[in-house]
């Protein structure tokens, strides 16, 4: 679809902006091209889960050191696109540094937590609902069939 017109319009959030030139100059390269391809409609990025949910990331660098998280939006009314790529940021995966800075510039009181992490963190409903309180049980040695305890000489003390 690279052909003809760009599928999507193209919005930074102003610090997404100095966060691509303040990135090293090959990845803002590989970063631009990347961003270029979702324009097209050629890539979409990954989706993310739990209170990124609606974003997408795309990972710049071979070694996956990188990331842009984006999301897709309504355009505005003088856009020539109904749909826009926003772009939050562009920053280092490492230490979660680029999902905590997409949680601040979002506006998110805590770190924002992947799907995973949040169901990890969630108590099961099992442990919240009270039910009754099954009652113990026969001892097992009251139960026929199964073995009983041996009354021999063995639990006799001699004097």
């Amino acid at each position: 679809m690279s052909v003809g017109q760009p599928a999507f319009g193209l919005s930074f959030d102003p610090r997404a902006l100095t966060d691509l030139l303040q990135a090293p100059s090959d990845i803002r390269d590989l970063a631009l091209a990347q961003l270029q391809d979702v324009v097209n409609a050629d890539l979409f990025g990954t989706k993310l889960t739990g209170d990124l949910s609606g974003y997408r990331k795309l990972v710049v660098d071979a070694r996956k050191e990188w990331r842009v998280v984006y999301a897709l939006r309504p355009a505005p009314p003088t856009s020539a696109h109904r749909t826009e790529i926003q772009v939050v940021a562009v920053r280092p995966r490492a230490g979660n540094d680029v999902y905590d800075t997409v949680g601040q510039r979002l506006g998110m009181a805590r770190r924002p937590l992947s799907a995973r992490t949040h169901a990890a963190r969630s108590r099961s409903p099992q442990l919240t609902t009270r039910g009754p309180v099954p009652k113990p049980g026969p001892l097992p040695s009251a139960m026929p069939g199964l073995p009983q305890p041996a009354h021999g000489s063995s639990q006799r003390h001699a004097r």
